[in-house]
Formats: structure tokens, sequence, C-alpha cells
């Protein structure tokens, strides 16, 4: 890992339609890491990534890439930083060779020739047209496109998205070369399980703000599975770390704990009352799950309302109908 954050966002704030988006979302991803932003549909995660690339103005709050203010400065970040955007568009009557001309076009020299090698270890023929290409071929040549500028940072939303799981693999597992050689990756994705193989850090995002954000091999150690059958009565694990999960058949208890306590984890195991008593670490996704989950009850349905006929006119208005 190299000394230094390559992406600072302090205390973002993104409004559509006066509703926040992204909701004082502050993060710092360290140079040469594999940084896994991860969260549901709607979270922010998308909106965090168009302010990256200076797609879109924050009402307050900033973002840096590299020392750069990522709205002021985007012209300059452009040659420095890769970007596959959720659902990339192409002109379909393009060939993969000719949008790889037509893009070398807004690039430093050299493009060319890294996208054409990009192209054939992404196993894309050339002489193809984009309308005859499938949602992975599509896929693909935004990844080579974003390759293509030798960026040293690569911003990465739902990439693998449409990708067989062969080359979804094999495109992961090129992010932690392209880390190696000082490259950082920001990568959102739903594919949880996998990008625990290759990530080095992860941030759960909720409702536009970052809940938990740390090195995996932390999340590894802060996050227990206890297992347990108790032989009397159910015995209560909040003395020992924060209860994340609970489950429970008959006197069988599996608990997640977050930041338990190793002493009072080993007194707990040893415990005479307790039989087939034992601790393991958790995978990503059960971390994930089960915060998503705990967020989920602490939420509380809003009443409906009915907009008035001057609401539903000014919203038209608004989105230029």
């Amino acid at each position: 890992m190299i000394d230094g954050d390559a992406i600072v966002i302090e205390k973002l704030l993104v409004r559509y339609r006066g509703k926040p988006a992204v909701n004082g979302l502050s993060l710092t991803v360290p140079k040469g890491s594999v940084f896994a932003l991860l969260g549901e549909n709607g979270a922010g995660k998308s909106t965090t990534m168009k302010v990256l690339t200076g797609l879109v103005q924050p009402h307050s709050g900033h973002a840096e890439i590299l020392g750069l203010n990522c709205w002021s400065r985007a012209y300059e970040l452009r040659h420095r930083v890769g970007y596959v955007p959720e659902k990339p568009r192409f002109y379909d009557w393009m060939t993969v060779a000719e949008i790889g001309w037509f893009t070398a076009s807004f690039h430093r020299a050299g493009f060319g020739e890294l996208y054409s090698a990009w192209v054939e270890k992404l196993a894309l023929d050339p002489s193809k047209r984009m309308k005859e290409m499938s949602k992975g071929g599509y896929a693909r040549v935004g990844l080579a496109l974003a390759l293509a500028a030798d960026p040293q940072v690569l911003l990465l939303d739902e990439p693998t998205s449409g990708l067989d799981l062969l080359t979804r693999r094999e495109f992961l597992s090129s992010l932690v070369e392209l880390a190696a050689e000082g490259r950082t990756i920001l990568i959102s994705s739903h594919s949880i399980s996998e990008l625990e193989r290759f990530a080095s850090h992860a941030a759960f995002v909720q409702d536009g703000v970052v809940t938990l954000a740390a090195p995996l091999d932390d999340l590894r150690k802060n996050f227990r599975r206890v297992e347990f059958r108790a032989t009397g009565t159910i015995p209560n694990l909040s003395s020992i770390g924060k209860v994340l999960q609970t489950q429970r058949v008959g006197k069988f208890m599996q608990v997640l704990l977050q930041n338990p306590d190793p002493d009072a984890l080993g007194t707990f195991l040893s415990r005479e009352d307790l039989t087939d008593a034992e601790e393991a670490a958790v995978s990503l996704e059960d971390v994930y799950a089960a915060l998503m989950a705990k967020a989920d009850t602490r939420r509380k349905p809003s009443p409906v309302r009915l907009r008035t006929g001057e609401e539903l006119e000014n919203e038209l208005y608004e989105e230029g109908v």
C-alpha cells in the first residue's frame, strides 16, 4: 500500500428534487487499494461516483482525487481517472475498433495501442458493431476504454454486470495487479462474495452515508459468529460485544457480534452451562446482510400523502415535460 489517500470525500451532500441522494457522506480511499463500495440500490453509490467524475456538482461538502477537486479540476482529472458507468452507452453503429479510435482523439498518445491490447485481453472482436454486442460484450468494451487511459485511479460502477463467471473473475483478479502497480480502484458492486476475494477495503453505504468503512482484515477481526447450545437459560451476549444478529433453534444459538471483547468472549465460551460452544470468522456478505437488516428495523414507514395538481405540474416542469 502506498502512503496517502487517493480519494477524499468530506460531508458530501447531493439532492435530487429536494431529496438527499447523498446525505453527508465521508470516505477516504488509500492509494493502491482495491476499495469495495457496497450498498442497496438507491443508497447513493452511483451518485457518489458521478461526483467523483465531475458529472455532478455537490450541493455542499467536497470530493478530491489525487489532491484535485473533482468539480473545479475535472478536466485535469479526466486523463488520470478511468470510469465505467453502471450502464455505458456508445454509438451502436460503430465497431469495437472504431469506438477506440473515436475515443482516442480525446486522450493522450498511446491510448489506441492500450485499447487494442485490452480488446484482445477481454476477448472482444474488433470488427463487431456495438449493436450486435451482448450485454457482457458491451460491458467489456467499457472496461477496455477505461483501462486504455492507463489511469492512476479507476472508478467502476457495477462493472461486472452481465459478464459470465470466468470473465468476471479474471477481471476482478486483474484489479489486484493494477493496484500492485500503484493504481487505486474504487468499485461499486453487488457481487459481495466475489469482491471479498480481491478487495483490500470495504465501505457500507446506507441512505447516503457511510455506516462502516475499514480494511477487510479489520472487518474479519471485528466481527465474529458465536455458536452454542445452552443447557439452561439462554445467556445474553450484549456484555461481550454489539449483537447484530441472532438466530435460535430451540436451545441452539447463533449470534453475530461486532467488536467483541476477546477476554470476555473466551470466558463465555468456557462456561459449563454451554455445549458445542465455538466462534468463527464471518464473511463480508454476512456482515453486509446483518448491517442492512439492522438498518431496516430502524426505518419507519412514511405516511402516504397525495400530491396536489400544482405539485405534479411543477415536477413535470422541472423534468422539461
